[in-house]
């Protein structure tokens, strides 16, 4: 018993000791951690939260720009997110080239101006001011769309474009302002498939050459490319061309110099969607694209292995990109048959094919089996219950 209380007295001793010390640490935690203050002015600290109606208002977005502008040029104590990542890998955020053409836009007072002037006769419209108050007033989307394309195309083309890094993989380092629009329908049967900015389309939907239309002077010559960076089946940074046309006279794709025939998309089995684009660059003049040029048909994946850089590289004192569109596209059974088919090989398939749920023979009593039973042999192709 003697010896119990003296372990019991040890204990408690160890245990206040331990709590004594627990506290001297946080003692000196609290004290290494103390609050210091900033080197300078924190963001935003001569604003009164409890007043803000008392802030002045910058009534025009120009003011709003201009002091943001003033705000960002202005030399801080502190670091943004970017300048820690540089400083860790230079080229992060560096600034990209841009390899297009030069953007001619009017200036923003003669386009206020414009407006003003449009705005002013709307309100004299008194047909127009009756169909709007009735709610039968209906705006023409083709006016909608010309002035999407003239004005703000080039600019949302290049952020979807960066989002789906296109000028990446394409272009490192390098971007451009698809001031051309270039449109791209494949036909079907009962309807046309387009390709716009990162729509989906099926293979076959794509297995046929589309129809390139876009708007061009009599005397251009122009260069339209169509490659996939995704789907190369031995290299990563190498592309698979499926289409090349060079020297093509003013917008006529069919009378240009045919480098490459067309080739239906082939995302293999398992590796998800794969990003298909076109590629429109404005040539300078007669360009010679012999060395580039491949036997047709070209069934070859070897011959067909591609770099846009390396291309653009060679010819870039002589054409410029300028129009852009891409589609995103995955496997279906169209696929299958341009293996076998057309490339002549066999099908690479990159998941796991399960085999389909074994079932024995149905009985025509079927004595101890839950009342599910009959689900296991309906006629169709998904079953209710698979498991038993």
């Amino acid at each position: 018993m003697a010896l119990r209380m003296v372990s019991g007295a040890s204990a408690l001793r160890a245990g206040t000791e331990l709590a004594v010390n627990s506290v001297r640490t946080f003692r000196i935690s609290a004290l290494a951690c103390r609050w210091a203050p900033p080197l300078g002015p924190m963001p935003n600290e001569d604003i009164d939260s409890a007043n803000l109606e008392s802030l002045e208002k910058y009534r025009s977005y120009t003011r709003y720009l201009k002091k943001a502008e003033e705000e960002r040029n202005r030399p801080v104590w502190w670091k943004t997110y970017r300048q820690y990542v540089q400083g860790q890998d230079p080229e992060h955020g560096a600034e990209l080239v841009n390899i297009g053409q030069p953007q001619y836009r009017a200036s923003r007072k003669a386009e206020g101006r414009a407006r003003k002037r449009i705005v002013k006769e709307n309100k004299k419209n008194v047909t127009l001011e009756q169909a709007t108050r009735l709610g039968t007033f209906k705006i023409p989307l083709d006016r909608v769309q010309e002035g999407w394309e003239e004005r703000n195309a080039p600019f949302h083309i290049r952020r979807l474009a960066e989002h789906y890094g296109v000028f990446r993989d394409l272009f490192p380092k390098a971007y451009f302002l698809p001031q051309v629009t270039l449109g791209v329908h494949y036909a079907q049967e009962d309807r046309t498939a387009a390709v716009y900015y990162g729509n989906l389309l099926t293979p076959t939907e794509a297995w046929s050459a589309p129809s390139v239309r876009f708007q061009a002077e009599e005397s251009s010559l122009w260069t339209l490319l169509f490659t996939c960076p995704d789907e190369h089946l031995l290299d990563n940074q190498a592309e698979y061309v499926h289409w090349l046309v060079g020297n093509i006279p003013g917008g006529r794709v069919q009378s240009g110099q045919e480098l490459c025939d067309y080739l239906a998309p082939f995302p293999a089995k398992g590796t998800g969607f794969h990003r298909y684009i076109y590629v429109l660059f404005k040539q300078d003049g007669l360009v010679d694209f012999q060395e580039d040029a491949r036997r047709s048909p070209c069934h070859s994946l070897e011959d067909r292995t591609f770099k846009t850089v390396e291309f653009y590289r060679k010819y870039q004192d002589s054409m410029t990109p300028a129009g852009l569109g891409f589609f995103q596209c995955q496997w279906d059974e169209s696929v299958t048959n341009t293996f076998h088919n057309t490339l002549g090989m066999k099908e690479p398939v990159f998941e796991f094919e399960r085999p389909p749920v074994y079932h024995p023979p149905q009985v025509k009593f079927p004595h101890g089996q839950p009342l599910r039973y009959l689900d296991r042999y309906r006629d169709g192709k998904e079953h209710t219950y698979g498991i038993y």
